[in-house]
């Protein structure tokens, strides 16, 4: 499995980068990737083409993958999809940089669930609706998706709208475990962090 932290969104209501945003010394990104690393998985980046240059002046080249052009996708399922097309065997555990809260502990109770379960994508549910930007996706899962993408089947690119494709082993936050899913989109947001 690798994790993936995507950082590729446009963060146009924050008008600045939110993977480079820093919190006690660290981007964003780099606080993600702390999580991701406390599960003892390899990590890579999820950019666009525009923030690749920003992100390689504090990663390592080889841990950016820049969203795939060939791709007739937008938005995060863009980036999913092309490390998928990178590493097409590889579980993926995805996480978006703008959950600067999220602890590895909650990320942890997932990745138990991925060994315990055979599904097609493991994903927290808030208040019954899916939290998919912090969320496994299973290779084979990531193909049959790439397979309706690729036959013009996938009416919609929403994440959300993905797992409804897949067969996904879900489970429900606790109401203390709902802060961890909070993500920042404007900088009024930002008070207190």
């Amino acid at each position: 499995m690798t994790g993936v932290i995507l950082c590729g969104g446009q963060s146009a209501r924050m008008g600045t980068d939110k993977g480079l945003l820093s919190l006690q010394d660290r981007t964003w990104a780099q606080t993600a990737m702390e999580k991701m690393i406390g599960l003892a998985l390899p990590v890579v980046f999820s950019v666009n083409e525009q923030q690749f240059n920003n992100y390689a002046a504090i990663f390592p080249v080889n841990q950016l993958i820049k969203d795939n052009p060939v791709l007739d996708t937008r938005g995060p399922l863009r980036g999913v999809l092309s490390i998928h097309l990178q590493y097409p065997a590889e579980d993926l555990f995805v996480l978006a940089c703008d959950m600067p809260l999220m602890e590895t502990a909650v990320l942890k109770q997932l990745q138990a669930q991925f060994e315990k379960h055979a599904a097609d994508a493991y994903v927290f549910t808030n208040d019954e609706a899916f939290e998919p930007l912090c969320a496994i996706y299973t290779a084979k899962g990531l193909s049959r998706i790439l397979e309706l993408q690729k036959n013009k089947q996938l009416l919609k690119h929403s994440m959300k709208y993905v797992l409804e494709q897949l067969h996904p082993v879900s489970i429900a936050l606790t109401m203390d475990q709902k802060k961890y899913f909070r993500n920042f989109n404007a900088h009024a947001e930002l008070n207190g962090l």
